[in-house]
């Protein structure tokens, strides 16, 4: 039997005072990205006093629409340039549960989180989640389509041109084992095809002309070659 192997975490103290940080940052973020959309509705409502009621409820509803689509824009901004003021870029290695790196790990992923959750839907398969994703550390090449919001580790990820990311595919830097938080790229070639919720993992290097099968699964560290249809095994 293998002798038990502890993994460091950080202790309840610092995760509590750490969630309470992170609340905190939260609401300041949120709350200056949806600061233009409500500020919109407000004069909206006063500017449409005299309009009969339906017709003003109609353009508030209008109105309403707008403003998530400004917040939103609003809120992958100001994500986006936390990021390239603070400089918060992942680094590959082998981290404690203690360690500064794991911290700036949660810090960039609880970032990328709020997107994913309150506007990413709205921007799959268009220009805008390739820009946010470069934005956020991500180094795509010309002609992307993603269709996934499954990305994780986004400054440890490098996509080539006219690669195809396929809907609810998974595609992380990170894993967790005994030694604590693992970071490691993951490179995806030229002209990719990447299956309908398929998942890579970190380590991953994935050749030119490779097509992931729907729903495969790529092991840490493996090398899909060119020219090759991946199943869980490589087939030309």
């Amino acid at each position: 039997m293998k002798p038990y192997t502890k993994i460091y975490l950080p202790t309840t103290l610092i995760r509590v005072i750490l969630s309470f940080f992170m609340y905190g940052v939260g609401i300041i973020v949120l709350g200056a990205s949806i600061f233009p959309g409500v500020t919109f509705l407000y004069y909206l409502w006063i500017h449409t006093a005299a309009v009969a009621i339906p017709l003003r409820l109609l353009y508030f509803c209008f109105g309403f629409v707008f403003g998530y689509f400004l917040s939103g824009a609003m809120l992958m901004t100001v994500v986006s340039f936390i990021r390239i003021v603070f400089q918060l870029q992942l680094k590959e290695g082998e981290y404690a549960g203690d360690s500064f790196e794991i911290f700036k790990w949660l810090f960039i992923n609880a970032f990328f989180l709020a997107v994913k959750v309150a506007f990413m839907d709205f921007i799959l398969l268009t220009p805008y989640c390739s820009l946010f994703y470069r934005l956020m550390g991500a180094k795509i090449g010309r002609n992307v389509e993603i269709n996934t919001k499954n990305v994780m580790d986004l400054s440890l990820l490098e996509i080539g041109n006219n690669v195809i990311i396929g809907g609810n595919a998974t595609v992380i830097c990170h894993s967790f084992e005994r030694k604590g938080l693992k970071l490691k790229k993951v490179r995806i070639g030229n002209n990719v095809i990447i299956g309908l919720n398929a998942v890579v993992f970190p380590g991953v290097v994935i050749g030119d002309n490779a097509v992931i099968a729907a729903g495969t699964i790529i092991p840490k560290d493996t090398h899909v070659a060119a020219n090759t249809t991946y199943f869980g095994t490589a087939i030309k």
